[in-house]
């Protein structure tokens, strides 16, 4: 439409609005990332009903989907603690430990695969794993489907969110509800976000600083995209390995999925969005200063040792990753009866 056809206020305020300044540092930043939307993506063929995600938001803190009814979905990765437990390793049934950090579940829906080793190639196939793996929650997934069937508000609030279906209440069914619940733990309007969008003064100068370096060392060849990483694999120790402290010889990564040699100590690159909440770092939970961590990937991915003002200015600029967190209301969960299974003794 031609400035011609506009209203006449409407075309003294088109000719008034200031063009945003030239930025070549923002034109290149929004080449290689874009932010997080403010509603979360619809699930390919798992479509969300409030019905649904609030079923799934009920099984997510769900102890009783456990063996011992002492661990849930939440007991690894705290909604309220940036999606993670805080701890190198979680702690599984009967106090077992399992072999990696747990990741963070915050804005996995954008990751191409999920776990270290994209083992579950989408969040329904995630949110099943953990249930039925021996040293994380213990429980068989037969038993899983009749601890549910036996409480009565469980069988109410599987027909309400997936109605129609004669039996509603099935370990597919589980995965398709914590999916979609899952789905809605995003952080957008992180400052670097309101910074692509055009809000100059939501970096500071030492955070544009920090992303300069990032994008000029090469950090952002693996770390792009809407989740800052999460959407490729790549070895840990491009140029060189790092101590086995932070690469345990024991786990070599995608190479135990697919067995391909190409694939030893291989991992997914993870999310770089609200790293300055989930401490520690690595596949190993090794690093607990988000610093070494900055130093540490500049040798071992990059071959670069960084200067200590560029790990500030990195820091400082990832610190501009951390979204709005997702408030979510801890769940009545609907009480058992005399016929419902008991815990593990």
């Amino acid at each position: 439409m031609r400035l011609s056809t506009l209203s006449p206020l409407l075309a003294i305020a088109a000719l008034a609005a200031p063009a945003l300044a030239a930025d070549p540092l923002r034109d290149q930043a929004t080449t290689l990332f874009q932010p997080i939307p403010t509603a979360p993506p619809e699930l390919p063929g798992n479509p969300a009903t409030p019905a649904k995600v609030e079923l799934g938001r009920m099984l997510y803190f769900e102890p009783r989907l456990s063996e011992s009814h002492n661990i849930s979905c939440n007991s690894c990765h705290l909604v309220g603690l940036g999606g993670v437990d805080g701890r190198p390793n979680s702690i599984g049934h009967n106090w077992q430990r399992g072999g990696r950090n747990a990741p963070t579940v915050l804005n996995a829906v954008f990751n191409t695969a999920q776990f270290w080793d994209g083992r579950a190639a989408d969040l329904k196939e995630q949110a099943g794993g953990p249930i039925a793996n021996p040293i994380e929650m213990g429980i068989t997934k037969e038993h899983a489907v009749e601890q549910l069937k036996g409480i009565p508000g469980y069988v109410d609030a599987f027909k309400a969110a997936f109605p129609g279906e004669a039996d509603p209440i099935t370990y597919p069914n589980l995965e398709d509800a914590i999916a979609v619940f899952e789905a809605t733990l995003i952080t957008p309007n992180a400052p670097f976000d309101r910074w692509l969008e055009g809000d100059e003064a939501a970096l500071t100068e030492q955070q544009k600083q920090g992303l300069a370096v990032f994008v000029e060392k090469g950090c952002a060849a693996c770390h792009n995209g809407i989740n800052v990483g999460g959407g490729m694999y790549a070895p840990f120790g491009v140029v060189q390995r790092p101590g086995w402290e932070f690469l345990p010889p024991g786990d070599r990564g995608r190479f135990q999925v697919t067995k391909t040699v190409e694939d030893d100590y291989v991992f997914k690159v993870p999310t770089l969005r609200n790293i300055a909440l989930t401490a520690p770092y690595f596949h190993s939970g090794h690093a607990w200063d988000l610093k070494q961590a900055v130093a540490v990937m500049g040798e071992a991915q990059l071959g670069e040792k960084l200067t200590e003002a560029e790990i500030e200015q990195v820091t400082a600029f990832l610190a501009a990753l951390t979204g709005e967190q997702p408030r979510v209301e801890f769940p009545l969960l609907p009480p058992g009866v005399a016929t419902t299974p008991r815990p593990e003794p």
